[in-house]
C-alpha cells in the first residue's frame, strides 16, 4: 500500500469552496464531498505501491476540489442529486484536472503545487507525465461506467483541455488577435472542464435538457472568468493579500489580460509601459517599473470590467432554475468571481 494515505479531514469537506449559504445544502454537500474524497484516493490505486504513492501525492496535497463540488451542487437541480453516477462523474472531472496539473508543473517547471513538492520535484519528469497519463486512463475507465455518451462528452472535454495546454506554448499567428487567441487558451484549459463539471451534474443529478445546457454555459463562463480575475489579481494584489508574489506572471513574460489589454494602447504616454512590457522583466527594477506603470493603467479597469460583465452574462443563465438555494448558490459563485477582480 502507498506511504501516502487520505487526510483524515480533507478541506474541500470543512470549507466547501462554493459560497452556500443555506444550512441544509452545505450539510448534503459536505456529506457527498467526503464520499468522493474517500473514493479519489481509492481510484488513484495502483497494483503497484510506486504507482499509487506518485498518484496520491497531489491528491493528499489538498485543493479546493471546486470541480467535484460543482458537480454535486448542479446535480441539485435535479432529482437524482445523491446517486452513485453523481459521485462517480465528481471523481472523474477531479481526477482529470489533478492529471493535467502534473503535466502542468513539468510544462512550467514548478517546484511547489499546494505548499508541497510537486511530482516532478518529487519524483522526475519522466515519473509525472507517466503519472498524469495514469490518472487520465483511471477517469477514462470511470467515465465508461457513466455510459457512451459521457465517454463522448469526457473526450471532448479532454480535446480541449489539452488543445488549450498546448496553444498556450505557442504564440499566436501573424495575423493572429493575440487576445482572442489568449481568450481561447483560457476556455480550453480551464473553462472546457468546469463547463463539463456542471453539465455532468446536471445530467446525472436527473435535471433536464434546458438546466443541463444552461448549466453547461455558465461553467465554461464561468471556469474562464475565474482564470482571467486571477490575472487581474496576480497585477493588483499586493503579497499579505494573495499570498503570492505579485508580477509572477508579469516577470515570466506569460501574457494575462492585463497586459494584452494595455498592449492595444496606441496612446503616446504609454510608450515606456510597452517598452518595458517588451523588456527582460526578470530585472527587479524594471520590473518594479512596469508593475506600477501596469496598475495605474486604463487596462486594468478593461480587465475587472469585462470579467464583471462575464459574470453577469453566467447569471442570466440560471433564469431556468427556480429560485432557492441552489440558484442563489450559483449566483454568489459568479458573483465572488467579479468581487475578486474588482
Amino acid at each position: 500500500m502507498s506511504s501516502i494515505p487520505p487526510p483524515s479531514i480533507p478541506a474541500s469537506v470543512a470549507d466547501l469552496a462554493l459560497p452556500i449559504t443555506d444550512e441544509g445544502l452545505a450539510r448534503r454537500l459536505r456529506e457527498r464531498m467526503a464520499l468522493v474524497e474517500e473514493a479519489l484516493f481509492e481510484h488513484a490505486q495502483s497494483r503497484a505501491p510506486y504507482v499509487t504513492e506518485a498518484a496520491r501525492h497531489l491528491l493528499a496535497a489538498g485543493g479546493k476540489r471546486f470541480r467535484p463540488l460543482l458537480v454535486l451542487l448542479a446535480a441539485e437541480a435535479g432529482d437524482r442529486a445523491g446517486s452513485d453516477e453523481v459521485i462517480t462523474a465528481a471523481c472523474v472531472v477531479e481526477i482529470t484536472h489533478v492529471g493535467s496539473l502534473y503535466h502542468d508543473d513539468v510544462m512550467d517547471e514548478a517546484s511547489l503545487r499546494r505548499g508541497a513538492d510537486s511530482a516532478n520535484s518529487r519524483f522526475d519528469n519522466h515519473v509525472a507525465i507517466l503519472t498524469g497519463d495514469f490518472l487520465f486512463a483511471k477517469s477514462s475507465e470511470l467515465t465508461a461506467r457513466l455510459g457512451a455518451d459521457a465517454v463522448r462528452i469526457q473526450a471532448e472535454t479532454f480535446t480541449r483541455l489539452v488543445e488549450g495546454q498546448i496553444l498556450e506554448t505557442v504564440k499566436p499567428g501573424a495575423d493572429a488577435d493575440p487576445l482572442h487567441h489568449y481568450l481561447d487558451v483560457v476556455a480550453g484549459k480551464t473553462g472546457s472542464l468546469i463547463a463539463t463539471s456542471a453539465r455532468y451534474g446536471a445530467r446525472f443529478g436527473g435535471a433536464g435538457t434546458e438546466i443541463e445546457e444552461a448549466l453547461t454555459a455558465y461553467g465554461e463562463i464561468v471556469g474562464s472568468a475565474f482564470q482571467l480575475s486571477d490575472d487581474i489579481l496576480d497585477v493588483a494584489s499586493e503579497a499579505d493579500e494573495s499570498g503570492k508574489t505579485p508580477g509572477t506572471d508579469l516577470r515570466e513574460g506569460v501574457p494575462t489580460l492585463p497586459v494584452l489589454l494595455a498592449r492595444t494602447s496606441t496612446d503616446p504616454a504609454d510608450a515606456r509601459l510597452l517598452e518595458l512590457l517588451d523588456s527582460d522583466l526578470t530585472d527587479d527594477a524594471r520590473h518594479a517599473e512596469a508593475l506600477d506603470l501596469l496598475r495605474k493603467h486604463p487596462a486594468m479597469d478593461e480587465a475587472r470590467a469585462y470579467v464583471v460583465a462575464q459574470a453577469q452574462e453566467a447569471k442570466a443563465l440560471l433564469d431556468v432554475l427556480p429560485s432557492g438555494p441552489v440558484r442563489s448558490a450559483l449566483e454568489a459563485f459568479a458573483d465572488v468571481v467579479a468581487v475578486r477582480s474588482t
